[in-house]
């Protein structure tokens, strides 16, 4: 029996394999986030590409606030040339994190986004930092290893 899922054969193993393993050089999971930042150094930057207002009223504890419109290479600087960049904004509804990441890589900058944003973060439960500053995780040393890394 056809249904719109099966309607288009699914592709061979080898094919999707490929695909998925594209797919994760580009994105990193809320869940795989929250790892890493809990564990220390993350190796990477987590960078916030919404606006300064939505950053304060709630964002990852630890990302810095660099909205995608104001991404420069002079913004980047304090970031050594290698760093890589993790970024998000609102959630997959919002394309924010998907600029930043256009931006980043156009000026030669690793980066990966996190496609579930604040709206995947909140959803998997994960705590929420408010005001300016970056925060930290409580159970990690994540603001002074981000802090490191700049």
């Amino acid at each position: 029996m056809t249904n719109p899922v099966t309607e288009t054969a699914a592709a061979p193993p080898a094919l999707a394999a490929e695909h998925f393993a594209g797919k994760l050089a580009f994105e990193a999971d809320c869940a795989d986030v929250h790892a890493a930042l809990g564990a220390g150094d993350p190796g990477f930057v987590l960078l916030e590409a919404r606006g300064p207002a939505a950053y304060a009223r709630g964002h990852v504890p630890g990302a810095f606030n660099l909205p995608h419109r104001v991404i420069t290479e002079e913004a980047l600087a304090a970031w050594p040339r290698d760093t890589l960049f993790v970024v998000y904004c609102a959630g997959p509804h919002c394309n924010g994190a998907d600029r930043a990441a256009l931006r980043l890589a156009r000026l030669g900058r690793r980066v990966k986004t996190m496609p579930g944003g604040m709206s995947g973060w909140v959803a998997e439960g994960f705590p929420v930092a408010t005001g300016g500053a970056p925060g930290s995780l409580p159970a990690a040393g994540l603001a002074a290893a981000v802090a490191g890394s700049r």
